[in-house]
């Protein structure tokens, strides 16, 4: 039996970059995937190469900042399926500048759907996973979120803040039988990161022992062991996949 077989996965930010990667992952691994992203044609894309692996899959687009969407996408899921097993709050942006230049645009929208939209996807599964007694949220963090970053103030507020979630959630919602956890990634390549300057991606690259950037589906893979039942008994959890950059 597949790792995953037949768990209701709901992935946010999941038509590029890790969100795609995961999205394949808990296809391979029997889940039937719900792919969230805010453009139709990702969303399309995703589902097509999910079904492709013979995996069961379905689209939205969803924008994670506007609470009633997610709900109502919540609600479908749950009228479809019967249940809701795993979250991936994997949807997230950057505007980076540093303190003295951010505009309070920037730092508003980096705000609103790293952290806000996590909470409203949080909030929107947490009633049904509670009654069924059993699920899995997990929230992208970042190296960031534990180490700051220059130029970074607004992201490395919000994956910080996602990291205090974690393990508030991990103490409200364990006892009820869901495990919630956050997954920490280096630098992966991205299409977002793939936008940094040559020069700085090959000084990052000279940062980790293993000499490399990650690849996505280096953390698809930690996604898809915390969402399984192998990891039962990791609760409140960040694991940090970065090749080992902090060392």
């Amino acid at each position: 039996m597949k790792r995953l077989e037949n768990k209701v996965s709901i992935i946010t930010g999941a038509a590029q970059g890790i969100g795609l990667s995961t999205a394949l992952k808990f296809a391979s691994e029997g889940a039937i995937v719900i792919v969230c992203d805010v453009k139709q044609a990702g969303v399309d894309e995703a589902v097509a190469q999910c079904q492709a692996l013979g995996a069961q899959a379905t689209g939205y687009v969803m924008d994670v900042t506007q609470r009633a969407t997610v709900d109502a996408v919540v609600a479908s899921v749950k009228a479809k399926f019967g249940r809701i097993d795993v979250l991936v709050n994997n949807a997230g942006i950057t505007q980076d500048a540093r303190l003295q230049k951010m505009t309070l645009e920037q730092f508003d929208r980096v705000i609103d759907v790293n952290l806000r939209g996590v909470f409203h996807c949080s909030q929107a599964v947490a009633d049904t996973m509670v009654a069924q007694g059993a699920g899995v949220i997990l929230n992208a963090s970042s190296v960031v979120g534990l180490y700051g970053n220059f130029g970074q103030t607004n992201y490395a507020a919000t994956k910080f803040g996602v990291i205090g979630f974690t393990k508030t959630w991990s103490r409200e919602l364990g006892p009820k039988g869901v495990r919630v956890n956050a997954v920490a990634p280096g630098f992966i390549t991205t299409p977002m990161v793939a936008a940094m300057p040559e020069k700085v991606l090959k000084d990052l690259e000279a940062k980790v022992p293993l000499k490399r950037l990650g690849k996505p589906e280096e953390i698809a893979n930690v996604y898809a062991f915390l969402a399984s039942d192998e990891a039962s008994y990791i609760n409140g959890t960040v694991i940090e996949v970065s090749g080992g950059m902090s060392l």
